[in-house]
């Protein structure tokens, strides 16, 4: 028996316009766009059993979404509040409970999500969405430092106006080392980065020792003047010093040096006073982060050193003899 007709719901244009954004949106509530659908079947005067087959609901729920959109128009499709107090979880208290250490006798160093929701009596997801939204991050953590060197405002003065307007004709040059860099080999050859793989290496290595590079960047060009060196003494640091004077020969020059004791050292001194073409500034304690090379090192770190490996060309008799050969040199110097 065919279903009964039932009367075309009144709609407007702006009503037709809007449930049809309703059905066809993929952000809202498939619930809501089936109520839409409903009116919309409603308003062409399609029948109640009808309708209700081509949604999948029943007849009394057509003839209640109905009667809500006459009542109420479009806003009536929504959800009513549901009876008695609405769950509601203040961000401010996760906050505070967050930025508080845990109790000792959780024997932990920071919350986790999981961790605060139980003690809060909270879900986790809405703990770390509070978190997201908040940028409060518990598991990071990271070190500061403060300098205590008297002389810190004369020296930082120095060393931003060097770089900011260096002497005329004359040359600004940033020196540090960076020691005990391993000389690591992989037992393995390194398996290349492939489509859906990463470069990968074996989890074990061969040591070499260890090797200290001595830098000086040249703040005007970038050129940085670099060697290794087996050890990383006042001998060392010395040898590295004429290798500069070397490169830079007959020129004023201003090198730019943290506190390291080796830089003072007495042999060093006497030939900075044998030199005096050659100037020192001294950065701060603990602010080495003024040294322009320590940007030239991070650099290297995290493109050549951090996951290179070395290649040997001579042996480690050869090497050794070399040393022992400069060392030699320098003494009859």
């Amino acid at each position: 028996m065919p279903a009964a007709p039932a009367a075309a719901l009144a709609l407007t244009d702006a009503d037709r316009e809007a449930l049809t954004r309703l059905t066809r949106a993929s952000s809202v509530r498939a619930g809501l766009a089936k109520r839409a659908r409903i009116v919309l079947l409603a308003g062409d005067g399609t029948a109640n059993t009808r309708i209700a087959e081509l949604v999948g609901m029943s007849r009394p729920t057509v003839l209640l979404w109905r009667d809500r959109f006459a009542e109420h128009g479009i806003d009536g499709l929504h959800d009513e509040a549901r009876s008695g107090r609405p769950r509601h979880v203040r961000h401010d208290r996760i906050i505070a409970a967050t930025l508080k250490p845990p109790p000792k006798s959780l024997g932990v160093t920071h919350w986790s999500s999981r961790l605060l929701a139980a003690r809060l009596g909270v879900g986790n997801a809405t703990v770390a969405r509070c978190w997201r939204e908040y940028g409060v991050q518990p598991w990071r953590s990271e070190t500061f430092k403060f300098s205590t060197d008297p002389e810190l405002v004369a020296k930082v003065t120095d060393v931003i106006g060097l770089y900011l307007a260096p002497p005329d004709n004359a040359i600004v040059l940033c020196v540090d080392e960076k020691s005990r860099e391993q000389a690591l080999d992989r037992t393995a050859p390194i398996l290349p980065m492939r489509p859906g793989l990463p470069e990968r290496v074996t989890h074990d290595y061969i040591r070499h020792g260890t090797t200290t590079l001595f830098a000086a960047l040249n703040i005007a060009t970038g050129n940085v003047t670099a060697t290794c060196q087996p050890r990383h003494r006042h001998q060392e640091f010395l040898r590295f010093l004429k290798q500069i004077a070397k490169a830079y020969p007959g020129r004023e020059l201003h090198l730019v040096m943290d506190n390291y004791a080796t830089h003072k050292k007495a042999e060093v001194r006497d030939w900075l006073a044998d030199n005096p073409r050659i100037h020192i500034h001294f950065t701060p304690t603990s602010g080495s982060w003024l040294n322009l090379v320590e940007v030239w090192f991070g650099i290297i770190q995290r493109q050549a050193i951090g996951r290179g490996t070395f290649t040997w060309t001579k042996t480690a008799d050869q090497v050794l003899a070399k040393a022992n050969r400069q060392k030699t040199s320098n003494t009859s110097h």
